[in-house]
């Protein structure tokens, strides 16, 4: 329940505009302090997580690892997503309350 939860709101998330998906994006809105809410597939390379996880703690944004990057796309309307970021405060927490599930 709280997966399908967790991928209804990076939908919703995605329909208000508060995203930034795919590598270089995330990258950009966590480094310019946009990002409130990291998320990093599964099926990412070891590299890619680690990378994600440097720079959010450098950053002192949440990063959580979830999902497959066909089910990250897909809950954003797109093919294939390895990393996105949530720009709104009030949906990245109530999306991190339900990883936390």
């Amino acid at each position: 329940m709280a997966q399908n939860r967790v991928l209804s709101l990076i939908g919703l998330a995605q329909k208000a505009g508060k995203t930034a998906s795919g590598e270089f994006a995330t990258e950009h809105a966590v480094k310019s302090g946009k990002a409130a809410l990291v998320i990093v597939s599964d099926e990412s390379s070891d590299n890619t997580k680690k990378k994600f996880q440097n720079m959010c703690d450098y950053y002192e944004v949440p990063v959580y690892f979830y999902g497959g990057k066909e089910e990250l796309g897909h809950a954003m309307g797109k093919e294939f997503r390895a990393s996105l970021a949530i720009l709104d405060e009030g949906l990245a927490k109530s999306i991190e309350k339900n990883l936390r599930l």
